[in-house]
C-alpha cells in the first residue's frame, strides 16, 4: 500500500507588516488577522515588470522558515479590472526545471483564489483555482508563454513576471477579476477565498512547505477549499474596516436522537441483528461516510464527526504530530476515536496501519524480520507468535486494524515489493500467510488484545510483468500480470482460500491489474469469485488512492470500483469529494442503495466482531509491552532462524572460541535503519538509529567470547593494521525502500560495498559475507574470492540475532524462499534455469554454545 510521503511542514513566522519604515507612505489597508484575512486596497496601479516600487503601502505578510530561509513576503492589490498577487522569495538554493510539470516539487509560489462567493465548498469547482507560479518562469525568454500549474489554474487568465533578485526570487501575477469562471467585484468590504504557499526546494526535492491559512495544516488546500483564509477588497480612504463574512461550516440535518436501549447498543445481541437495527436507523450521508477511510495528516478537525467517517489510518510515517511515542499514538487514535463517539449514531471508526513486521511505525516498538525472512525459517509456529506479539504492540495503542498480512507470491525479484512476501512458492505463502493471520486474530477476534488482519493484495499482485508499470517511474510494481484464470487461481488465489476459511474478514485489493483491467475495477475477481465462490462475509478495502487508477474520469472509477465490490474506500487525500461522489452516483442510479447497504452491512458486522462498540479505545496497560525484552527475544530468534547460509568453506562458521580477533566492515554493520528496511517509522524507511535496537555490531561486539576482540572499521581499511586477523565480517547489501520505488532490473552490489569488501579481503585470513537485502542480489562474480556468505534479508532491529548464529549460540538452519540467481538474465524464471543457488537451499551448522 502507497503511504503518505509527509511535507516537512517547517513553522511559520505569521506577521503582517504595516506602518513600517519599509513604506514610503502610509499603509493604503488596514492590518489583518494573521492567517486568516487579508485587506487588499484598491484602486492601485500595477505594472508587472518585476519592480516593486509601486507596490509602496501594500500590506505585506511575512512567511518564514526558521533562519528566514527560505521564506516570501507577499501582497496582494486590485486596480478594479485584475486582482494582483506579488511573492518576494528569499532561497538561498531555487531549484527549477528538475521535475517536469511536478512545479510543488521545486521552488514555487502558489496562490489560490475561491470567487464563488461560498467559503464552504469542500471540493474545487468552477470559481475556484490554485495557481502554481515556478521560478523557471524567469528563466524564459520574453516571448514565451509563462508556465503555469495547480488545480485549475489555467481558468484564471493568469499573467505573470518572474525575475531573480539578489536574495532570491520574485513573482508578481494578475488575474482578471471577471473571466469565464469567476465575476468577482471590486466593492469596499467584499470578500473571496483566498490562500498562500511557499514551496522551497533542496538539491534533490521540495523539503518546505510555508502555508498561510492557519486551518489549513497539512497542506490540504489544493484539496479543499473550505481550509482557505479571506481576502477583502479595501477602498483607499474608506475608515471602516469591514468585518469578515460569518461562515458557518460543516452543518448537519438533525437527525432523531438515538436512545442507550437500541437494539445495536446491546453487546449480549448476535451481530448480525446489531447491523440490521444500526443500518435501519442511518441516512444515505452515515452509510457513505462508513465507506470512507482516510488518512490521519489529510483530517479536517471535525470531519470524522461533520461526515460520519468509517475508518482513519497513519500511512507510513503516519506518527502523531506531537512526538512519535506510544504514549502519544495512543492519545491520537483516542482523540479520533471521540470524535466518532460524538456523532449522532456513535459508530466507532477502525483505525488501520501497515504493521507488516511489527508496529513498524512506532519508535521504539519490535521490528520483527520481512516476510522473505521469515520464510526462510519454514516456522510457522513462530510467525503466528510473532503475529501475536504484534497485535499486542499494535492494539495497546488503540490500532484494532492491520494491513497484514502479505499473500503476494512474488515471482520476479526485481520487484520492489519481493521482501513483502514470503515466497516464491505457494504452498509456503500460504502456511505462513495463513499462521499469521491467526496470531493476529487470535482465538476470539473481539479480545480487546487482538487486530482484524488485512490479507493484501488481492489477487495476482505477485504475478505482474516487468515492464508493465504505468505509475510514475515504477517498472513493475501496480503493473500487470499476463496469465490465463487456471495459472492465476493455482499460484496467487489459494492463499486467500486459506485466509477465508481460517477467519479472514477484512481483504484489500491490489493496485496491479489482470490481463489489462485493474483489480479495483474487476467485478468478476471481487463480487462473482472472492465474495461469491469463496464465501467471503467480511468487507473489500481499496489501497491507497487505488480507486482513482481504475479510469481516468473521476466519477467513472469510483462507480465502477464500487459496483465492482470495493466496499471501503482508502481515499487518503480528497475524501471530501468521494463522499460527494458516491452521493451523486446513487442519486443518479449509478451505484444502487442495495450495493450501498451491502457495503455498510459489511463493514459494520465487522466492527461488531471486532468489539469495537465495546473497547473503542487503547489499551493503555499495555502500552509498556511496546518494545518489551520479551518480544525482542522472539524477534532475535526469528533472525537466526532466518539467516541462510549460502557458503563455508572450510567451516569458518561459526566462529571458533580461540579466535582473537573479528575486523567488522561494512555500513550496515551498525545501522538500524539498513537492517529493518522500507516501511520502518517512514513509508522508504531510512539509514541510521531511526528507532531502538541492536545492531549487528553490537550483537557481535556483545556475543564474542572474553578472549576474542571485534574491531570496526566501515571502509574495512583498518589503516592501522599491520597483520592479518584470522576472521573479517562485512556487513553490505540493500539501502531500504519500498514499494516501486525499489524497482531494480540490475540486483547489484553498490560500489561502496564492494569497496569494503576489497579492502578488508587481504587483512583477513577468512572472510564472511553478510548480505542484508529484500531479495537475492547478483554476486555471481565476486563469491569465489569468500570463504562464507549468509543472506541475513532485512532482519529488523535484533541484530544480536546474527552474531548469535555467526558465533555458534544458535544454529544455521535457514532455508532459501526464493531461488537465487546467478545473473539478471535468469530473471524472472529463475527456478527454470541454473541458478546459484536454488529454492529451498541453505548449509547447517551446530550451535557450539549451550
Amino acid at each position: 500500500m502507497k503511504k503518505y510521503i509527509p511535507l516537512v511542514l517547517i513553522s511559520c513566522l505569521l506577521a503582517i507588516m504595516l506602518g513600517s519604515p519599509a513604506f514610503a507612505q502610509d499603509p493604503l489597508a488596514p492590518e489583518g488577522e494573521a492567517g486568516e484575512t487579508y485587506y487588499a486596497p484598491f484602486p492601485v496601479n500595477i505594472t508587472l515588470d518585476g519592480d516593486i516600487s509601486d507596490w509602496e503601502g501594500v500590506p505585506r505578510v511575512l512567511l518564514s522558515a526558521a533562519g528566514g530561509d527560505p521564506s516570501v513576503r507577499f501582497a496582494a492589490a486590485s486596480d478594479g479590472e485584475y486582482l494582483y498577487f506579488l511573492g518576494d522569495v528569499v532561497d538561498s538554493t531555487i531549484i527549477t526545471g528538475q521535475h517536469g510539470a511536478n512545479y510543488w516539487d521545486e521552488d514555487s509560489v502558489e496562490f489560490y483564489v475561491n470567487g464563488t462567493g461560498d467559503f464552504t465548498l469542500r471540493a474545487y469547482v468552477d470559481g475556484v483555482a490554485q495557481i502554481t507560479v515556478p521560478a523557471l518562469n524567469a528563466d524564459l525568454g520574453p516571448d514565451e508563454a509563462p508556465v503555469l500549474g495547480g488545480i485549475q489554474g489555467s481558468s484564471a487568465n493568469a499573467q505573470v513576471k518572474v525575475v531573480y533578485t539578489e536574495s532570491g526570487y520574485r513573482v508578481e501575477m494578475a488575474v482578471p477579476l471577471q473571466n469565464d469562471v469567476w465575476n468577482i467585484e471590486a466593492t469596499h468590504g467584499n470578500a473571496i477565498g483566498f490562500q498562500v504557499h511557499l514551496n522551497g526546494a533542496s538539491e534533490t526535492n521540495r523539503d518546505t512547505k510555508l502555508i498561510w491559512s492557519k486551518r489549513d495544516t497539512n497542506d490540504q488546500s489544493y484539496l479543499n477549499p473550505s481550509l482557505f483564509g479571506i481576502l477583502m477588497f479595501y477602498e483607499i480612504g474608506q475608515t471602516d474596516r469591514p468585518e469578515p463574512p460569518e461562515i458557518a461550516r460543516g452543518a448537519q440535518e438533525t437527525q432523531p436522537p438515538v436512545t442507550a436501549s437500541a437494539l445495536y447498543r446491546n453487546g449480549r445481541l448476535p451481530a448480525e441483528a446489531r447491523v440490521i437495527d444500526l443500518m435501519a436507523r442511518m441516512t444515505l450521508e452515515e452509510k457513505i461516510g462508513q465507506m470512507t477511510l482516510v488518512e490521519k495528516n489529510s483530517l479536517v478537525p471535525g470531519d470524522i464527526t461533520a461526515e460520519y467517517l468509517g475508518g482513519v489510518l497513519s500511512g507510513g510515517g503516519g506518527y502523531p504530530s506531537s512526538g512519535n511515542t506510544p504514549e502519544n499514538w495512543a492519545a491520537m487514535v483516542n482523540s479520533y476515536q471521540d470524535e466518532a463517539l460524538a456523532t449522532r449514531l456513535g459508530i466507532p471508526i477502525i483505525y488501520g496501519v501497515d504493521a507488516v513486521h511489527g508496529h513498524s511505525n512506532v519508535y521504539g516498538a519490535t521490528i520483527f524480520p520481512h516476510n522473505i525472512g521469515l520464510g526462510a525459517t519454514r516456522n510457522a509456529e513462530l510467525v503466528r507468535e510473532i503475529c501475536r506479539l504484534t497485535a499486542l504492540e499494535t492494539s495497546a495503542t488503540g490500532i484494532y486494524w492491520d494491513y497484514a498480512p502479505v499473500l503476494a507470491v512474488a515471482q520476479d525479484i526485481r520487484w520492489g515489493r519481493t521482501y513483502e512476501s514470503y515466497s516464491e512458492n505457494t504452498d509456503l505463502v500460504t502456511l505462513l500467510s495463513t499462521a499469521c493471520l491467526l496470531g493476529l486474530q487470535g482465538e476470539d477476534l473481539a479480545d480487546p488484545t487482538t487486530v482484524l488482519g488485512t490479507p493484501k493484495h488481492f489477487v495476482g499482485d505477485g504475478g505482474a510483468e516487468w515492464g508493465t508499470s504505468t505509475t510514475g517511474d515504477y517498472i513493475i510494481d501496480q503493473g500487470f500480470m499476463n496469465a490465463d484464470e487456471a495459472t492465476l487461481r493455482e499460484i496467487h488465489l489459494a492463499p486467500y482460500i486459506s485466509a477465508i476459511e481460517n477467519g479472514a474478514l477484512s481483504i484489500m485489493v491490489s493496485y496491479s491489474g489482470w490481463n489489462g483491467t485493474r483489480m479495483h475495477g474487476n467485478r468478476y475477481l471481487i463480487t462473482d469469485v472472492l465474495k461469491g465462490e469463496l464465501g467471503f462475509e467480511g468487507f473489500v478495502v481499496s489501497d491507497w488512492a487505488g480507486v482513482d487508477m481504475v479510469a481516468p474520469d473521476y466519477y467513472e472509477a469510483v462507480v465502477t470500483a464500487i459496483n465492482a465490490g470495493i466496499d471501503m474506500n482508502m481515499v487518503p487525500y480528497d475524501y471530501i469529494r468521494f463522499i460527494e461522489t458516491v452521493k451523486r452516483a446513487v442519486n443518479n442510479g449509478d451505484i444502487s442503495p442495495a450495493r450501498i447497504d451491502d457495503a455498510v452491512y459489511r463493514i459494520l458486522l465487522v466492527k461488531f466482531r471486532l468489539g469495537l462498540f465495546e473497547h473503542p479505545y487503547a489499551n493503555p496497560d499495555n502500552l509498556s509491552l511496546i518494545g518489551a525484552e520479551e518480544h525482542r527475544a522472539v524477534a532475535r530468534q526469528a533472525v537466526a532462524e532466518s539467516a541462510v547460509l549460502l557458503k563455508n568453506e572450510n567451516d569458518v562458521l561459526p566462529i571458533a572460541p580461540e579466535v582473537s580477533t573479528v575486523l567488522v566492515a561494512g555500513i550496515g554493520a551498525d545501522d538500524i535503519g539498513m537492517q529493518c528496511g522500507g516501511w520502518t517509522i517512514e513509508w522508504q524507511g531510512g539509514m541510521g538509529d531511526i528507532t531502538v535496537g541492536t545492531s549487528i555490531l553490537e550483537g557481535l561486539v556483545a556475543a564474542a567470547p572474553e578472549n576474542t576482540t571485534v574491531l570496526y572499521d566501515p571502509t574495512g581499511e583498518f589503516a592501522d593494521r599491520t597483520e592479518k586477523a584470522e576472521i573479517g565480517i562485512v556487513v553490505v547489501g540493500e539501502r531500504p525502500y519500498a514499494e516501486g520505488r525499489g524497482d531494480n532490473g540490475e540486483l547489484a552490489l553498490l560500489p561502496e560495498d564492494l569497496a569494503a569488501i576489497e579492502a578488508l579481503r587481504p587483512k583477513v585470513e577468512q572472510l564472511v559475507v553478510v548480505i542484508l537485502s529484500g531479495r537475492p542480489l547478483i554476486i555471481t562474480d565476486y563469491i569465489e574470492d569468500w570463504d562464507a556468505v549468509v543472506a541475513a534479508w532485512l532482519p529488523g532491529t535484533e541484530g544480536a540475532g546474527i552474531a548469535d548464529v555467526l558465533f555458534g549460540y544458535a544454529p544455521f538452519t535457514g532455508q532459501l524462499s526464493f531461488t537465487w540467481p546467478a545473473s539478471v538474465d535468469q530473471l524472472p524464471q529463475v527456478s527454470a534455469t541454473e541458478p546459484l543457488f536454488p529454492f529451498g537451499y541453505g548449509l547447517t551448522t551446530t550451535a557450539q554454545y549451550e
